[in-house]
């Protein structure tokens, strides 16, 4: 099933390569890489070629790339695996060759013009946009087998922390609790750094797990994904430390309304901006538009930050199989702050969410 799929992902990869009138694709921005031919090192280059791929790598990944690689040759450098993948080309005969301007920086352009000879350099390597990243947006069936899990897990984790989160508890002993459990059910790591932010600290979008400890009274904001079989969970949840005011409770609700609304909206042929926008209105007329400091989602897969974009006027238009995150918040500096946030599957009919975790007010 697997090594159908990446013929499959190899086959719509070089199919859009020669839709933009070249050759073959260098392909160098790693997770791109394992989409395409399964290789998780961090070391590699893969050429794709109408009928080949060739993947070249390092000595240190010789037995690692014989077992992950499928569909693709391997050949192992002892120079620079780039070096080496551009005079391939240019002996395998390459008019022109297409890569991912997105990553590749003016330094290694230069050392690929430099490692094939004069004649060829003008013309043979040409900018194209993120070919792979664009198809990657919408997942094949055993992507989002694999992110239902990672997503289940996320949801286990949360719905399992609580018994650790007692006032004077760091927020770093929440994070450190999380991380522990999600490598003790398998997880290959987190997604990203673990969020734990409480009392006046809920404030901060970003606020990282710290020293400080949890309230008696107040929010925590536990933001976190785990690594299950190379792709990414995203999940946020909000719950309250002790008694809460009741502007604390509105404001919540108002955020929940708000993620519904966005859930609601989510369905093939409706723009990333509607999306946005559906989120954006609730908090707007309950007076909290301008303490919604950011987007409203983004995709999710192999990379914890994908495109789709979930922003204000985004015309990217929505396709059945995307993975996204709908994740609307309310950010009142120096007192508190709430986010709730769900992986969201678009189907052909509309969506499901992938992080089913209780939304419902918590009390702790």
């Amino acid at each position: 099933m697997v090594g159908m799929s990446l013929s499959s992902r190899k086959k719509r990869v070089m199919a859009a390569v020669m839709a933009d009138g070249v050759d073959a694709l260098l392909v160098t921005h790693l997770p791109d890489v394992r989409y395409l031919c399964g290789f998780t090192g961090s070391s590699g280059v893969l050429v794709l070629l109408a009928g080949k791929a060739v993947l070249f790598t390092d000595g240190r990944y010789t037995t690692q790339a014989e077992a992950e690689v499928k569909g693709a040759r391997v050949e192992i450098s002892q120079r620079s695996a780039l070096v080496m993948a551009c005079e391939w080309l240019e002996a395998a005969g390459v008019q022109r060759c297409g890569f991912d301007s997105a990553y590749t920086t003016v330094a290694a352009l230069e050392g690929m013009r430099r490692a094939v000879s004069a004649k060829m350099r003008r013309g043979i390597f040409v900018a194209l946009g993120s070919i792979v990243a664009g198809l990657r947006q919408v997942k094949d069936a055993d992507e989002i087998a694999t992110m239902r899990e990672a997503a289940g897990l996320g949801c286990l984790l949360f719905e399992g922390i609580f018994d650790v989160m007692e006032a004077g508890t760091t927020e770093v002993e929440v994070a450190l609790a999380l991380e522990h459990r999600a490598r003790m059910a398998g997880a290959e790591g987190m997604s990203f750094e673990t969020i734990v932010a409480s009392g006046a600290r809920s404030a901060l979008p970003h606020g990282k797990a710290s020293g400080a400890k949890l309230p008696r009274r107040g929010f925590v904001t536990l933001d976190f994904g785990v690594m299950w079989g190379g792709y990414c969970s995203d999940m946020t949840r909000t719950v309250h430390m002790g008694p809460a005011e009741q502007e604390e409770q509105d404001v919540y609700h108002s955020v929940l309304e708000a993620q519904m609304a966005a859930i609601a909206a989510v369905k093939p042929g409706v723009t990333a901006g509607a999306v946005d926008e559906a989120a954006r209105s609730v908090l707007r007329r309950d007076g909290l538009g301008e303490n919604f400091s950011h987007s409203t989602g983004h995709g999710v897969g192999l990379e914890i930050h994908e495109g789709p974009r979930l922003a204000a006027k985004q015309a990217q238009v929505l396709k059945a199989g995307m993975v996204i995150t709908i994740e609307p918040g309310a950010y009142l500096p120096g007192r508190f702050g709430v986010r709730i946030e769900d992986m969201v599957l678009v189907t052909k009919t509309g969506c499901e969410v992938l992080t089913p975790a209780t939304k419902a007010w918590i009390q702790l």
